[in-house]
């Protein structure tokens, strides 16, 4: 399974611009080696949209499900830095997805990512599954690597943000994710396997690497 683990935790926002050289220092600097260095996690990737909102996305890698509610995950977020306090209270328009990596072929990951945003119509979850599983395969698709399903917890997918007015958008959908080689082959794969789903899609957007970070790039 290309993908590493069976969790994941994907988060996107916006960030005024005024505040977005702050934004990608902290990022760079402090959250991303903070989080892949909790207990169960494997591995992040941070994106830019290309084309897409909102414009930063995020992917981070679990060993299990489970560890998206662990102790040690929990406690790494009620006890956030004086500096991710005051990033987080920045998000604009933020999505986060909790959820089961239940999909995964292909080999490897590409410098491009497609993320098409689904969701199921009520009990229709085993049924479209189903149909994905032999839809999100890379044969035959020029310059896609891996595609990927995961499907958010609704429970635990939620903006980490305490303004009242905030919802969970992403709770409960689904999101197909397409490692490729570069944004133009996103379209075509989109068009080819998903085409038939077109009632479920709430968006699509197409986003670069940024960096990654692995477990193993922190030293012990």
């Amino acid at each position: 399974m290309p993908m590493a683990g069976k969790g994941m935790l994907l988060t996107s926002m916006d960030i005024d611009a005024s505040d977005e050289a702050e934004f990608n220092r902290w990022y760079d600097r402090e959250h991303l080696r903070e989080r892949v260095a909790i207990e169960g996690f494997l591995e992040a990737r941070r994106y830019i949209a290309d084309q897409g909102s909102p414009k930063y996305l995020s992917l981070y890698s679990t060993e299990t499900f489970e560890v998206l509610d662990s102790p040690a995950y929990r406690a790494a977020l009620a006890n956030q830095t004086d500096w991710s306090k005051a990033n987080i209270a920045r998000f604009r328009n933020m999505i986060r997805a909790v959820a089961r990596i239940t999909i995964s072929r292909g080999q490897g990951r590409g410098a491009a990512l497609g993320i098409v945003r689904l969701r199921p119509a009520t009990g229709g979850k085993d049924e479209l599954r189903a149909t994905l599983r032999e839809k999100l395969d890379p044969q035959g698709l020029d310059g896609i690597i891996s595609m990927h399903l995961i499907e958010s917890d609704p429970v635990l997918s939620k903006p980490l943000t305490d303004r009242p007015s905030a919802s969970g958008p992403a709770a409960g959908d689904w999101f197909v994710l397409i490692d490729a080689t570069d944004v133009n082959a996103i379209s075509a794969a989109i068009a080819a396997r998903l085409a038939p789903f077109k009632s479920a899609v709430i968006s699509t957007g197409t986003y670069h690497l940024m960096w990654d970070l692995a477990k193993n790039d922190i030293p012990a």
